[in-house]
């Protein structure tokens, strides 16, 4: 099982959100994880295989964390979560 990190600034509000649409997408496209909401602070302690946040906290993760990091613009936009996940070798 892979295990993929949503992460925002607090790791509350937009992460949640963001982590649904990820969810959503992984049943769809048949992909096993497991998907964590946090802060970008615990994120680069941690050892996730894959994260997903915005192109802002995505410059901040590069260099600190050693696994991909997916920049999505919209988190309520399930239509780019899908694409994004799509365009992964999970």
């Amino acid at each position: 099982m892979k295990h993929v990190l949503a992460v925002c600034g607090f790791g509350v509000g937009s992460s949640m959100v963001l982590k649904m649409q990820v969810e959503k997408a992984f049943t769809e496209l048949g992909i096993e994880a497991q998907v964590d909401n946090t802060d970008i602070s615990s994120a680069t302690s941690m050892n996730p295989d894959l994260i997903y946040t915005s192109a802002e906290f995505a410059d901040q993760l590069e260099g600190q964390v050693r696994c991909p990091i997916i920049s999505i613009k919209q988190f309520m936009n399930y239509k780019e979560v899908l694409e994004a996940t799509r365009q992964i070798d999970l």
